[in-house]
């Protein structure tokens, strides 16, 4: 299973905006200079976590993004089947039905015993990505880190962080 270049940076991009200090927002750009992406490739991605209620945004020339619930209440399933889709990535299209001199239809009563085979394996996989939180990858993060990674964030948060309301002393 190959799963769209969008998915990785979707949930850097979440990860990353689940570091923001409450009242900030990050732009498109920003998301996508920190990461090396394109920022059109990666806008398309952003606004689809947008629509799924992963991300909220703040319009105009100050605005950007940031996450619409807790990271703690984000999956990575949640983030994959907002870039890719609700669909299984298996697609059983029948072709035991093509070619010379098909079974006939009293052999289709049951589903395809490779399309139930992998949809089992679909469920386990979701399952699994269901279980992982952007807050626990977070704290792994924070475990194995020596102080590379949060220097690194934190610096490009400080310059490239947008202030969404007045920030009090």
């Amino acid at each position: 299973m190959k799963l769209s270049d969008g998915i990785e940076q979707a949930i850097h991009s979440v990860s990353m905006l689940a570091t923001l200090p409450p009242g900030d927002v990050l732009s498109a750009a920003a998301l996508a200079e920190f990461h090396g992406v394109s920022t059109s490739y990666l806008l398309k991605h952003l606004q689809a976590l947008s629509r799924a209620g992963i991300l909220a945004t703040i319009p105009g020339p100050k605005g950007g993004y940031h996450l619409a619930r807790p990271p703690e209440n984000i999956t990575l399933l949640d983030i994959t089947l907002a870039v890719e889709g609700p669909e299984p990535a298996f697609r059983c299209r029948e072709i035991r039905r093509n070619g010379p001199n098909p079974p006939p239809d009293s052999f289709f009563t049951a589903p395809c015993q490779i399309n139930a085979a992998m949809l089992r394996a679909e469920r386990i996989y979701r399952a699994e990505l269901a279980k992982t939180t952007i807050a626990a990858l977070l704290a792994q993060v924070e475990r194995d880190d020596d102080g590379t990674i949060a220097a690194r964030g934190c610096a490009f948060l400080e310059a490239n962080a947008r202030h969404k309301k007045p920030r009090t002393p």
